[in-house]
């Protein structure tokens, strides 16, 4: 049999062939599109000006947390200064304390100072021979004084007793010892001036028997007494403080 050639068929031959033709180069350029998008995603994949607006956009934040971080120092800063200014004030206030407290009497003290034990065998020193002393070792510069376990302070009275004598409403028997804390050499001397107490208690048939320890020690303690009249008076802000 003979075939027969109709028209146009060589035609739809070649068309149907340059379809697919066409659809494997569409195929291969969603496949290659694919794989380079897959091989290009992040920066590589990011023109020049993307970059540059990235590393802009970096450098912006880099500048905030720099900010942020100098803001956090400050005010770590303030509230370290504040600690210390607020430690050293209640430093200073605690020294203030303890001075009014060893003034006082309220407190016990240690420190350079003397000791001065004077024996009366026969009973014949005088109330006021032990206040003198008091005295003379206050102005010599003594910041404590203990008369036996009686703290004397500025208003502890001095009176004669038949078995002793009386400080501060309490008896104290000889041996008399009193211990003061200063600088010990000064009162020391300030004991021993001529006609000055070592004098007068000798004179009074007593001895007076002075010690410069290294560390003098002062334990007695008054009780503070609340005061019935006086009443401190309300600070108040200056005139045209805001």
């Amino acid at each position: 049999m003979t075939a027969v050639n109709r028209p146009g068929a060589g035609r739809r031959g070649g068309a149907a062939w340059l379809v697919a033709l066409l659809c494997a180069v569409l195929g291969f350029a969603l496949v290659t599109s694919a794989h380079t998008n897959r091989s290009t995603t992040g920066l590589g994949a990011a023109r020049q000006d993307d970059l540059v607006r990235i590393l802009d956009g970096l450098t912006g934040q880099a500048d905030r947390l720099r900010q942020q971080a100098d803001t956090l120092s400050s005010s770590v800063a303030q509230l370290q200064s504040g600690r210390d200014a607020a430690a050293a004030a209640l430093a200073d206030a605690q020294r203030q304390v303890d001075a009014l407290g060893i003034l006082a009497g309220t407190i016990p003290a240690h420190g350079t100072g003397v000791v001065v034990t004077i024996q009366d065998p026969q009973r014949k020193l005088r109330s006021d021979t032990l206040l003198d002393a008091v005295e003379e070792l206050r102005d010599a510069g003594a910041e404590a004084i203990q008369l036996g376990q009686v703290r004397v302070v500025a208003a502890t009275s001095f009176t004669d007793a038949g078995s002793g004598i009386q400080a501060a409403g309490t008896t104290v028997p000889a041996p008399y010892v009193l211990t003061a804390i200063g600088d010990a050499h000064t009162l020391d001397e300030a004991l021993r001036i001529p006609g000055g107490v070592v004098d007068t208690v000798t004179q009074q048939g007593a001895t007076a028997n002075i010690a410069l320890p290294a560390t003098v020690v002062v334990t007695a303690l008054r009780a503070l007494s609340t005061d019935r009249y006086a009443r401190p008076i309300a600070s108040t802000a200056p005139a045209g403080s805001g």
